[in-house]
């Protein structure tokens, strides 16, 4: 890959699909691609890989790809990080990208790392917002750093392509556009599955009654008020009631008593639900940056002079081991009415 970014061309976004539907965060990508694109005269390019994937094309051209790369291959049915890497790799080398972008997911994690490496760039990870220097015109991206209390800006000026994962949730949707025209193109790249590594044998599917972070309306979120692991059963109880997920601040995920999936906040999960109930949450930025834009927030805290009550849109300044339960009864009496 050339250093030179004057040969550079193109944004691309590597698409996340789970059995054909493309991850929120990867329309959310085609959508702030395309702003950052057009700041610096770039088309954008969406790199879909999976089988049977090919109808999904259209769609993200609605989302703001000009182009969709294609590999379409029973061999990428399931996501393996040596194939998925060979595969942009080559495209790669092949097309010379100025930029390219993944979700900071699981695969996304997992894979642009590994691509970065091969094609000998940096890679900018977990960042939370975006944008392009308007001197130089270099990609720079932001992202928590130094004990989560502090934001830096983080650029690539020597090499290319810049490559960089971005939080799911971070970035507003933009409105997609059933009159945006594009071109589908398919990579071409062959692989064998018997010079493939990694076999995949078997897969689980893991159901889980609540809704995903990303996609709850209602979140229940606790924090190290909330006290031990068994509270976090009181605040699930709660959230079934309501309908709600739930989800915590960074100390209750590193004692262990919740799972690192239901984190919120600048290393965490970003979410924007129609409610939001904090309890036993102080509101410090580490947790706030990532709920602020709930549409209701309600504080539940024994201490009146916390930060969460000046954001917070109804607040209830008491002991949660006696509100919550409290609430818990209400709605049941309200349930076996209905």
């Amino acid at each position: 890959m050339s250093d030179n970014a004057e040969k550079c061309k193109g944004l691309w976004v590597v698409i996340e699909q789970r059995h054909g539907k493309a991850a929120k965060v990867s329309l959310e990508l085609l959508g702030e691609g395309r702003g950052l694109a057009d700041k610096i005269g770039l088309d954008v390019t969406a790199l879909l890989i999976g089988k049977n994937v090919t109808s999904m094309a259209e769609e993200l051209i609605w989302h703001g790809a000009d182009k969709v790369i294609i590999a379409d291959d029973p061999v990428c049915k399931h996501y393996r990080t040596e194939v998925y890497t060979d595969i942009i790799s080559i495209q790669a080398v092949r097309e010379n990208p100025e930029i390219i972008l993944f979700g900071a997911t699981f695969m996304g994690r997992d894979l642009a790392p590994r691509v970065s490496a091969r094609l000998k760039t940096g890679c900018m990870s977990d960042c939370t917002k975006l944008a392009i220097d308007e001197d130089s015109g270099y990609l720079v991206a932001t992202k928590p750093f130094f004990g989560r209390d502090l934001m830096t800006d983080i650029i690539c000026p020597f090499k290319r392509p810049q490559i960089a994962t971005i939080r799911p949730g971070v970035i507003e949707m933009k409105k997609q556009n059933r009159q945006r025209q594009g071109e589908i193109v398919f990579s071409g790249i062959n692989l064998r599955e018997e010079y493939i590594k990694v076999k995949v044998v078997d897969t689980v599917s893991t159901a889980s009654d609540s809704v995903p972070l990303d996609k709850a309306e209602k979140v229940v979120a606790g924090g190290m008020g909330v006290g031990n692991k068994e509270g976090f059963e009181m605040l699930q109880e709660l959230s079934t009631l309501l309908g709600a997920t739930v989800g915590a601040t960074n100390l209750p995920v590193d004692e262990g008593w919740i799972s690192e999936d239901y984190k919120i906040g600048q290393t965490g999960k970003t979410i924007r639900p129609k409610l939001y109930i904090g309890c036993g949450i102080s509101g410090a930025v580490q947790h706030s940056a990532g709920m602020i834009d709930s549409e209701v927030i309600v504080a539940i805290n024994s201490d009146p002079g916390a930060d969460i009550f000046k954001f917070a849109d109804y607040g209830i300044v008491g002991d949660i081991n006696e509100v919550i339960p409290a609430i818990i009864k209400e709605l049941k009496k309200t349930a076996r009415k209905t």
